[in-house]
């Protein structure tokens, strides 16, 4: 049987969502490095594959599939055996789907907007830390009475969504007096086997922040 191919970055928070997802399911799949900053996403044959032209990007039978949820969904739906990670149980998948939404609904466009700011002006705006301040409030909810964002078993919510929020937390720090639950539930995923492995990007995206905070002339 031919693997299946992510095509991504390591950068992208999207993508070490789907390398949680993939490592957790101990999947067999070819990674390939999509190098953005050269624009091999914008050449015709990756645009050709997925018009949108964004990753991640999976491609499985011949087929192809983007945006880091619908990815992580479909690998745990054809080749998971963990009932957790997405189960079978309709409200406790509409738990898990509307955490997915708020991720990519409330927090990712967050990060975005916090990256721009950092990008053009050397810092994130009071606005923006408003609005992520407001987001790990949320979140703190979500964890009031349970371990992980959508109870008390590690689903594909909290691994798209930690994904965000770790990278997020460079722009705006969670700070534990504040947000306890979050802070905790932080914690407890790096305490996952994989966890390393498949976030290892963090650490350049930190590398990447700084420089562009250092790139801006006050």
């Amino acid at each position: 049987m031919v693997k299946p191919i992510l095509y991504g970055s390591d950068l992208s928070p999207p993508v070490r969502a789907v390398l949680l997802t993939v490592n957790a399911i101990g999947l067999d799949f070819n990674y390939h490095e999509v190098k953005v900053f050269e624009n091999e996403h914008l050449s015709e044959e990756y645009v050709k594959k997925n018009p949108q032209h964004t990753i991640p990007m999976l491609e499985d039978d011949g087929k192809y599939i983007w945006d880091s949820h619908a990815v992580s969904v479909y690998l745990i739906e054809k080749y998971g055996d963990d009932q957790f990670l997405y189960p079978k149980d309709l409200y406790k998948r509409a738990v898990i789907d509307q955490r997915l939404h708020f991720d990519s609904g409330v927090l990712f466009p967050s990060l975005q907007k916090c990256w721009a700011s950092v990008r053009t002006k050397g810092s994130v705006q009071d606005e923006d830390n408003s609005k992520v301040l407001d987001a790990y409030g949320f979140l703190e909810k979500f964890l009031a009475t349970d371990l992980y964002l959508a109870g008390n078993c590690v689903t594909v919510a909290d691994f798209c969504c930690v994904a965000t929020i770790t990278t997020l937390a460079l722009c705006v720090a969670v700070d534990a007096t504040k947000f306890p639950k979050l802070s905790e539930w932080l914690q407890r995923m790096t305490l996952l086997p994989y966890y390393q492995k498949a976030n290892a990007g963090l650490a350049k995206s930190a590398e990447l922040f700084q420089k562009m905070a250092k790139s801006v002339k006050p």
